[in-house]
């Protein structure tokens, strides 16, 4: 498959993750980040019908902070949702430190100040106005996020110590629930444990649901406006792998990106590491493994792929039914398997790879894999843990991209199996 290219016009795009999402306009939403100092990440749309690209605005000015001379806003790590015309998303830190091979929240230069904090924000469809509402807690940067829609509530993780919070929009209230896997990402040794990456929320009730690395699956009471584990199921299965949730480098029995499913009350999501596709029944309570959905070349190699923490470009399609999911696919080399690094403390690609779009029919419990995707001159989409899907069947996402020896990350687009 080849992908269309386009120029947001941003050089300084970093690797995103998340940070889309198709609006009710049908214009595509998505934020580029930026690992600079002096400069946050911008938002923009697109229109499908005219292929035109809008930036609507600077993620640090749209938090009040712009001139603060402080880490700025560099990334949203989060997808966005939309309720009453207005899409809800949370803002997070683009620059790090890396100590003992590990990020960390960015060390300030000196004459700048440390980073103020992720926020929550909504960005209005019909004015093009930002509304915020309000910092995380510890200052902390919002790694995950996801939105009641009929009862106005966002809930999101913090990272790195991984801090349970809820908003609620009738009552301008911020509730922390305090730490919920140990000392999250900013622990060390046994008190390590990699911060969940995507929250699923049942709209019929309000649940909102998590998980550890351990493999707990943790659940938001709406009633009662509490956190308690799951009780008789969990992640931990031997299929998913075995894994130390007190080492760096993994997402452990954590799902990886997750969905709920109005027409069968369903939670459905992939785990990162192994690449099995999963339904959990949140009232039964009961997880099973459905397929492996990794790529063709990936299940017949039989080896992980090559980004550490697996892929977040993961959504159920326009048609309610189609499971699209982004993934990766080694590259062979006179025969050989291309081998990435052995092993790392962070999130990143270990090594080079192709990218694949792998779909799932839930009814017809249907795998295909459609084949790996490039540039119109060769070269691969790098780096891709964001998806959107048009209204149009395209399949919208935010790789790396060189051109006159320059590489950003920006949007692509190519077509899915529903166009």
């Amino acid at each position: 498959m080849i992908a269309q290219t386009y120029n947001s016009g941003f050089a300084l795009g970093h690797d995103s993750y998340n940070a889309m999402g198709t609006g009710s306009d049908g214009r595509i939403y998505y934020v580029l980040s930026s690992e600079n100092i002096d400069q946050g990440a911008r938002m923009f749309s697109f229109d499908p019908k005219t292929r035109r690209i809008k930036e609507l605005g600077d993620l640090t000015e749209a938090c009040g902070e712009k001139g603060l001379k402080a880490i700025p806003q560099g990334k949203s790590h989060v997808n966005f949702v939309e309720m009453d015309r207005k899409l809800f998303f949370a803002t997070h830190v683009g620059v790090y430190s890396i100590i003992d091979g590990k990020e960390t929240l960015g060390v300030p230069p000196p004459g700048y100040k440390p980073y103020p904090g992720g926020h929550l924000l909504s960005y209005d469809l019909r004015s093009g106005k930002f509304e915020d509402y309000g910092i995380a807690p510890n200052r902390e940067g919002v790694l995950t996020f996801n939105m009641d829609t009929r009862r106005g509530r966002m809930f999101a993780l913090t990272w790195p110590s991984g801090i349970f919070f809820r908003y609620d929009l009738a009552t301008r209230q911020q509730r922390s629930f305090g730490k919920m896997c140990a000392d999250g990402e900013d622990g060390v040794g046994p008190t390590y444990r990699t911060v969940c990456r995507s929250i699923a929320v049942d709209l019929d009730d309000g649940s909102a649901y998590f998980t550890t690395s351990e493999g707990t699956i943790l659940r938001y009471d709406a009633r009662t406006d509490s956190v308690a584990p799951v009780a008789g199921e969990d992640m931990k299965k031997d299929y998913l792998g075995w894994y130390d949730p007190t080492s760096p480098g993994h997402m452990g029995y954590n799902w990886r990106q997750v969905f709920w499913r109005a027409k069968d009350k369903m939670i459905y999501g992939v785990h990162g590491n192994s690449g099995y596709l999963f339904r959990f029944d949140p009232r039964a309570p009961r997880l099973e493994l459905l397929e492996r959905i990794t790529s063709e070349p990936s299940r017949r190699c039989g080896m992980f792929d090559q980004f550490s923490y697996g892929y977040l470009g993961f959504a159920l399609g326009p048609d309610h039914k189609t499971i699209h999911y982004l993934t990766g696919g080694p590259i062979y080399i006179d025969g050989k398997r291309l081998a990435g690094k052995a092993s790392t403390a962070m999130g990143e690609a270990k090594g080079l790879e192709n990218l694949h779009l792998v779909t799932y029919d839930l009814e017809k419990h249907r795998y295909t894999d459609h084949g790996a995707v490039f540039y119109p001159d060769g070269q691969r989409p790098l780096y891709v843990n964001a998806i959107a899907l048009g209204r149009d069947g395209m399949v919208y996402t935010l790789p790396r991209i060189t051109e006159n020896g320059k590489t950003r990350s920006d949007l692509v687009a190519f077509p899915g199996p529903l166009k």
